[in-house]
């Protein structure tokens, strides 16, 4: 054995005297549980026992669709190596114990159809533990993976590199997290599932590059085993070493009990490979806004409505096959932001936005953490490498300016966030579906196409805070909203949006339902106008769109040109309220022989 066999699991069952099969877990009787027989997991504590990869192939490809490759590649002894037993013999007891070559299965299958290459690895031969041929085989998996432009699929059990084989087993890391760097290059979506136990080596090289990380509940997974930290480190017990743990802290996507494992993986599959075609509807979208008869103030406070639909309930109804992606992989999972993989108009993308969470203190009312911020940043980045359009919804009145967020890099990461978008080589629609507010929602605002919602409000600061600058008096609110021009048809003018997306009467609120289908109406338009846009053209135009925001001419000659229509409609009502109360025939113009209601030319000029 390597490195692997400190960190053996505890046995998968025990079995009595009298035949029973126990979980190792609860005790319970495991000899007629189906989900055991099927799964390896007790039905009665969901403890996910060891299973061999074989197994795990055919609880995850479609069935006879696995055909193995590199089935001939076998470890030899560079080092002649010897401990209790020497390494030619640990090897052959290995291969007749488990039936197999070597520690890892490679090949290619299709799961719900889709075409895969996956890389199992097995605990039972040698720990799992990754040798040159190991790393060989997981090498050539990738590549294969990348020259067929097929994603792949690793399953990681193992206790690390396999110490028999010295430093040629270390390099290994370098070359299977190279060839995992490569695929992602040639735009190969990669999913890494992380079972009981994964540490060392494995779970530092390629392990750790999947695109979407997936663990099973309760595994065993860490850089150094508990063995080793007990050893070296002095401490007696490790609570960091758990998927749970990882999760919590960011660097897992999602825990997967095995019996759901094949259609989470099946759905990312068919997220991440919609290309349909977008049929675009031929009636107007989004009409242009005209001055709205309701106060800013008024509009504040819908856009700020308890009951007003959030970025979850907007994706549930737009985009039911979400799977939601967790983590910034750095520090920790902000709930106050959430992204992952869904579905618009047949074709994949990755959404993001701010959640508010209706009073869930853990959203903090959508106010994000840099971590927050640092996953969107993330997600942006999967997006590109999976060419897969981004589109994010925001609803904050700003970023999170409590503890912690200073000393994490709060500015660094709306700094980040706002850089990143603004070169993503992949189409970006950004919707303000609420309340907009400050650096906090403009970090998810550069887009090339950006949307905002009727009632909606989008803002360099909130009113309350203006106010309380200005006037020393937060309770001036009102009137300040007025000057802050923070309506959708305010923005429009401007030229800060793009668009404005009609709402139910009364606000969202009143009909999320179809809320969501006015806005994946008009997602579906902008997404329509975008992904056949190539990438040069989509940054080049994105730069050139925010360039122009704010010159000085370009602002003055919306705004003449808006007040000039205000003020000819003003006075267009003006005289036609003047008309309709004079009698019957009186104002009409005299004929003076010239055309019907024509007037003559004026002989004198009064100034």
């Amino acid at each position: 054995m390597g490195l692997s066999r400190e960190a053996r699991p505890e046995e998968s069952r025990t079995q009595r005297a009298d035949g029973v099969t126990q979980c190792p877990q609860c005790g319970a009787d495991l000899t007629t549980d189906a989900t055991y027989a099927r799964y390896g997991v007790c039905a009665a504590c969901g403890h996910h026992m060891t299973i061999p990869a074989l197994q795990r192939i055919e609880l995850l490809v479609d069935p006879d669709s696995f055909e193995e490759f590199n089935q001939h590649l076998v470890s030899v002894d560079p080092l002649v190596f010897s401990d209790r037993l020497p390494y030619r013999r640990r090897v052959l007891e290995a291969r007749e114990q488990t039936g197999l070559t070597e520690a890892v299965v490679t090949g290619t299958a299709r799961i719900m159809g889709h075409p895969v290459v996956v890389a199992v690895l097995d605990f039972r031969f040698l720990g799992g533990s990754m040798g040159s041929v190991v790393g060989e085989k997981v090498t050539l998996a990738f590549e294969r993976a990348a020259e067929k432009r097929i994603p792949i699929i690793t399953v990681a059990a193992s206790g690390g590199a396999r110490m028999q084989e010295g430093m040629l087993s270390l390099v290994q890391m370098a070359k299977t997290a190279a060839a995992a760097k490569r695929a992602h290059d040639s735009h190969v979506p990669y999913i890494s599932i992380l079972t009981n136990p994964t540490t060392g080596g494995i779970y530092a090289s390629f392990a750790n590059q999947g695109d979407i990380i997936l663990a099973e509940p309760k595994a065993l997974i860490g850089f150094a085993g508990p063995r080793v930290i007990e050893q070296t480190a002095g401490r007696d017990e490790v609570r960091s070493h758990s998927a749970e743990f990882l999760y919590a802290h960011g660097f897992i996507d999602q825990v997967v009990a095995r019996p759901r494992l094949r259609d989470t993986v099946a759905t990312i599959l068919r997220i991440v490979s919609q290309r349909g075609v977008i049929k675009r509807d031929e009636r107007p979208v989004m009409p242009k806004p005209g001055a709205s008869a309701e106060r800013a103030w008024d509009i504040v406070q819908i856009a700020r409505h308890p009951e007003r639909p959030t970025t979850l309930d907007y994706i549930r109804r737009i985009s039911p096959q979400f799977v939601e992606l967790h983590g910034d992989r750095l520090y920790g999972d902000d709930p106050a932001i959430v992204g992952g993989l869904g579905e618009i108009a047949n074709r994949g993308v990755v959404i993001i936005g701010h959640e508010r969470g209706h009073g869930d203190p853990a959203r903090r009312g959508g106010q994000a953490l840099p971590e927050g911020y640092r996953k969107a940043m993330r997600l942006m980045d999967l997006a590109a490498r999976l060419r897969l359009p981004v589109i994010t919804l925001v609803d904050t009145p700003g970023a999170y300016l409590g503890e912690g967020a200073e000393e994490r890099g709060i500015a660094m990461a709306l700094s980040d966030s706002l850089a990143r978008m603004s070169v993503l080589p992949v189409p970006t629609i950004a919707a303000i579906i609420g309340e907009g507010g400050s650096g906090g929602a403009l970090a998810l605002g550069v887009a090339d196409r950006i949307l905002m919602l009727e009632r909606a409000v989008y803002s360099v600061i909130a009113p309350e805070g203006a106010a309380a600058i200005l006037f020393r008096d937060a309770s001036r609110a009102p009137e300040v909203a007025e000057s802050l021009k923070i309506t959708a048809a305010d923005c429009f003018r401007l030229g800060v949006v793009d668009g404005v997306v009609p709402e139910p009467e009364g606000g969202a609120h009143t009909d999320p339902d179809y809320a969501a289908a006015l806005l994946l109406h008009a997602l579906t338009d902008a997404l329509g106008e975008l992904v056949d846009v190539s990438p040069e053209k989509l940054v080049r135009e994105r730069y050139r769109k925010f360039r122009r925001m704010g010159q000085h001419n370009t602002y003055l000659r919306e705004m003449i040109a808006q007040e000039v229509t205000e003020w000819s409609g003003r006075v267009s009502r003006t005289l036609g309220s003047i008309r309709d109360l004079l009698p019957f025939g009186e104002g009409e113009h005299e004929d003076h022989g010239d055309e019907p209601g024509k007037v003559p030319p004026q002989e004198e000029v009064v100034s």
